[in-house]
């Protein structure tokens, strides 16, 4: 007998860690021992990271400390949001599973200790970090953005409607040009940073679906020298 966890978000305790003759086995979205924790798809794109994985892992005490079973890499573009990296590796991430259980009830599969080298951990997003600072380079912008899309969504505040409405930004591009900080450059919202600019591709208004730039700005037009903040 064992157990299988998938994003279960809390440390189980021993008497059920033991009861499986075979243990407790969980699907992990990181290359550990990068990245223990509730966050750390979020965490690997926000920081920048150029690659992650997902690993099966017997479950012991630790958070995220087990011995290593299987893993499969994956890269991670700038293009891409939490939810694509998510999707991804739920496709591979369930085949991996499935491959290390057939290999357990063989009795061929096989376990290596995570090295006590590179360990990060993917603490709980806040909603304080939700807040886009413009003044950090446009890289760092867009991954923060990426990071936290579609939940909760990085966002800021828009000159619009005669006051500032708080509005996520859920997926954007870098850009050319340069300006203050938060400062809208064209008439297709790009936006400076404080090296360089990103464009907003998509968005959301608080109570209002998801859309893209070109259609919001159909019915709010949003123009130099406006400023984000």
């Amino acid at each position: 007998m064992r157990a299988v966890v998938v994003a279960y978000g809390m440390i189980l305790p021993k008497t059920i860690l033991n009861a499986p003759k075979h243990g407790c086995f969980n699907l992990h979205a990181s290359l550990l021992p990068r990245w223990r924790g509730a966050a750390p798809i979020n965490r690997a794109i926000m920081a920048g990271d150029t690659e992650t994985g997902v690993m099966v892992m017997r479950m012991d005490a630790g958070l995220d400390t087990g011995d290593i079973a299987m893993a499969e890499r994956m890269a991670i573009t700038d293009a891409m949001t939490a939810a694509d990296v998510y999707d991804a590796l739920a496709r591979v991430g369930g085949d991996l599973m499935a491959r290390a259980m057939g290999a357990l009830e063989r009795g061929k599969l096989q376990l290596t200790k995570q090295s006590n080298e590179g360990v990060t951990y993917a603490t709980k997003i806040e909603k304080a970090e939700a807040r886009i600072d413009w003044n950090r380079p446009a890289r760092e912008v867009l991954r923060h953005i990426h990071g936290l899309s579609p939940f909760p969504g990085a966002w800021c505040e828009m000159p619009i409607e005669g006051g500032r409405v708080r509005v996520k930004i859920l997926r954007c591009a870098m850009a050319g040009g340069s300006g203050a900080a938060g400062e809208v450059l064209d008439d297709h919202l790009a936006v400076a940073c404080k090296q360089g600019a990103i464009r907003i591709i998509e968005l959301q208004r608080a109570g209002k679906q998801p859309m893209k730039a070109e259609d919001f700005l159909r019915g709010t037009p949003l123009k130099p020298p406006a400023r984000l903040t």
